[in-house]
C-alpha cells in the first residue's frame, strides 16, 4: 500500500518537471472543479488550462474572467456573505493581491517550485507571481508619418510639447479611475518618476485617451485611431506587434518597470487541494515552459530562458529594468488619502 502511494506520488512529481510539491495531500486525490478568478484574458491563458487538464484529467476547470476591481470586489462580497467563492485567484493588480494576503484572505503555499521564485515574485509563503510584464510604450510607426520613434518618456514629452496639435487625442493608456490594473501601474510610474507630473500634464494638454484594459487601447494603436499606447502590458503587446508589421514595442530608455500576475489561494477554498495542483503547476518549470511558448506570456522563473523570458526581456531593454516586488510597500497607495492626492496629479485638480 506504502510502495503504491509513493509511487503514484512520483508520477504526479514529474508530471511537473521532478519537483517536490507543497505537499502529498496536494498531489493526490484532486479531483473535482476548481473555479478560477483571474484577470489574464480566457484566451491567452487557455494553452495553460488545457495543458493542466491533460496532465490532470480529474480536475475540471471553471474560468472566469473579470476585470481586477471586479475580481477582488465579488471576491470580498462574497467572503462577506458565505457564499461560495473561488479556489484560486489570479489578478494583475498585485496591490490588491497583497491586500487580500495581508486581510488574511490567503492560505499558504510550500514548495520548491515556489522557493524557486525571484525573491520579488514571492511574499510570505502567500502571495506568488507567475509571469513577468514589462510595462512597454506601443507605437504604431505608419501615423508617426516619418518622424523619430519616441524612446523614452523624456522624448515622448519633448515630442508633444513640440507638436501638440499632432498629438491631439493620439496617445492612450488606462484610465485609473476605472482600471484598478491603470491606478496600480500609474501609481508605480509616480513612485518610480521624478517626471510623473509633467508627464501626466503633457498627457493632458493634449487630450489623453484612457481605457479599462490593454487590448482596447491596442485595438486603438493598430487601427491608426492613436499613435502611441502607453504602461502597456508587455505580453499583450508583442501579440500585436507579431500581426502587424506597423506595431513596435519601446522599452522606455529611463527605465522599465515590470509587473507580475499573481497568484493567491484562498484561505477558505473549497477545492484546496486542486487549487495547489494547479499553483504547483504553474509555478513549476512545467508550466513556466507552457506559459511561454504557447501563451506568450512571460515566465518569471530565470531557468526558462528565451525572448520571452524575464532574461531574454532583461537583455532587450534600453534602460534599467525595474521589477515592482510583491511587498506591503504596494499598499501604500490604496491609502484613501494618497490615492485623492495621485488622482489630482493625474487629473490637474490640485487645489
Amino acid at each position: 500500500m506504502l510502495r503504491r502511494a509513493c509511487l503514484g506520488l512520483l508520477l504526479a512529481v514529474s508530471l511537473l518537471g521532478c519537483e517536490p510539491t507543497t505537499s502529498e495531500e496536494s498531489l493526490s486525490g484532486a479531483t473535482g472543479q476548481l473555479v478560477i478568478y483571474s484577470t489574464t484574458d480566457e484566451a491567452a491563458f487557455e494553452p495553460v488550462v488545457a495543458d493542466f487538464s491533460k496532465a490532470y484529467p480529474g480536475v475540471r476547470i471553471a474560468y472566469v474572467e473579470l476585470q481586477a476591481f471586479e475580481l477582488d470586489r465579488r471576491f470580498r462580497d462574497e467572503m462577506a456573505s458565505a457564499k461560495p467563492s473561488a479556489d484560486l485567484l489570479l489578478s494583475s493588480a498585485m496591490d490588491l493581491q497583497i491586500k487580500l494576503a495581508n486581510d488574511g484572505y490567503a492560505k499558504p503555499h510550500i514548495s520548491a517550485s515556489a522557493k524557486s521564485l525571484p525573491s520579488w515574485a514571492r511574499w510570505r509563503d502567500e502571495a506568488f507571481g507567475f509571469s513577468f510584464e514589462p510595462l512597454v510604450m506601443v507605437i504604431n510607426r505608419k501615423e508617426l508619418a516619418g518622424r523619430p520613434i519616441p524612446r523614452s518618456r523624456q522624448q515622448l514629452v519633448a515630442t508633444i510639447r513640440s507638436e501638440p496639435d499632432f498629438w491631439q487625442n493620439r496617445i492612450g493608456t488606462y484610465d485609473p479611475s476605472q482600471s484598478s490594473v491603470g491606478y496600480f501601474v500609474m501609481s508605480q510610474d509616480a513612485r518610480h518618476s521624478s517626471d510623473f507630473a509633467s508627464m501626466a500634464e503633457a498627457f493632458r494638454d493634449v487630450g489623453i485617451v484612457t481605457a479599462q484594459t490593454s487590448s482596447a487601447i491596442l485595438d486603438q494603436v493598430e487601427s491608426g485611431r492613436l499613435i502611441v499606447g502607453y504602461n502597456i502590458l508587455g505580453s499583450y503587446a508583442r501579440t500585436r506587434e507579431a500581426r502587424d508589421p506597423n506595431i513596435e514595442i519601446v522599452y522606455p530608455g529611463e527605465y522599465t518597470l515590470a509587473v507580475t500576475r499573481t497568484a493567491i489561494i484562498p484561505a477558505n477554498a473549497a477545492h484546496s487541494k486542486a487549487a495547489h495542483l494547479f499553483l504547483e503547476y504553474l509555478l513549476s518549470i512545467r508550466g513556466q515552459r507552457i506559459l511561454t511558448s504557447r501563451s506568450s506570456l512571460s515566465s518569471v522563473r530565470p531557468e526558462i530562458e528565451n525572448q520571452y523570458s524575464h532574461l531574454g526581456i532583461a537583455e532587450s531593454t534600453v534602460g534599467p529594468l525595474k521589477p515592482i516586488s510583491l511587498s506591503p510597500g504596494l499598499l501604500v497607495y490604496l491609502d484613501a488619502a494618497k490615492r485623492k492626492k495621485l488622482m489630482e496629479t493625474w487629473s490637474g485638480s490640485q487645489n
